[in-house]
């Protein structure tokens, strides 16, 4: 039987997380059946007066889930202190199930020969939200931004991640939307993006994972947002799409709707 991995405790999170009684672990996969109504991209600059940032931007290629978790957790602490700008991690996993704070026993529906089979690890994770599946053909994005002192608003960032990745899927011609109640980003056939972030100390972590070229039928393995459809570029265009053509686009519409400078910093772990 394939083992379910812990994601390790971490002092500084629990502490950070028990003192804010607001709760920062977002759930931010909500999947409440709510009916669906579409929301308008937010057009021009943020509410609030942003001073100027560096985005630092890092592309790992494809890392396994626990090498990529180490690699969170030292930016996070590298960006709370301030050794290190805001950072966007942009790569690829092997094909993992990762279980939010939320995630119900009966999230997981195939057995474990049959994960065993198809090279499925499974991984619990301190993200808000239920089973999310990551894998090849995804890009998956962890933003680690300092949100302290002008973005110290939970539903702002995740309404912003949603932006980032609605703007770059506009700018493939593919028609997306929002459906209030839920998170991530939508289309007409189904869910192409799925988000759920941890926030501590106002320091962001996880993030989002977008389906480019993924094979769908991984999503069989688990309850996706409770049997909520979902779909892939690749599906909605018709053909493969260049996973760093996605990835350019995602860095510039972070840095518009972010406000940032980027500072593109191309590190290859190599294949996870």
């Amino acid at each position: 039987m394939r083992p379910t991995v812990r994601e390790g405790n971490n002092p500084e999170i629990q502490s950070s997380c028990v003192r804010r009684s607001c709760a920062l672990l977002l759930q931010s996969s909500s999947c409440a059946h709510n009916a669906a109504t579409t929301r308008p991209l937010r057009q021009g600059g943020s509410d609030l007066a942003m001073r100027q940032r560096t985005l630092k931007v890092e592309r790992l290629g494809r890392v396994e889930y626990s090498a990529a978790l180490e690699i969170q957790k030292r930016t996070e602490r590298a960006v709370l202190t301030g050794e290190q700008p805001d950072t966007l991690l942009l790569l690829e996993h092997p094909h993992t199930l990762t279980l939010g704070r939320r995630s119900a026993q009966n999230g997981i529906v195939a057995p474990s020969e049959v994960l065993n089979a198809r090279g499925v690890t499974v991984f619990e994770t301190n993200r808000g939200g239920k089973v999310t599946y990551h894998g090849l053909g995804q890009v998956v994005g962890y933003p680690i931004i300092n949100l302290s002192p002008d973005r110290e608003d939970v539903h702002r960032f995740v309404r912003d991640l949603e932006e980032v990745l609605m703007r770059a899927m506009l700018d493939f011609g593919i028609e997306v939307f929002r459906i209030e109640g839920l998170t991530g980003v939508h289309t007409p056939r189904g869910k192409v993006a799925a988000i759920g972030v941890h926030i501590a100390r106002w320091v962001t972590t996880h993030g989002f994972a977008l389906n480019v070229n993924t094979d769908l039928s991984y999503f069989d393995l688990i309850i996706a947002c409770e049997g909520e459809p979902v779909t892939s570029m690749k599906e909605l265009l018709g053909r493969e799409v260049e996973m760093s053509a996605v990835e350019e686009r995602i860095i510039h519409r972070f840095a518009e709707v972010f406000e940032m400078e980027t500072e593109d910093a191309a590190v290859g772990v190599g294949p996870g």
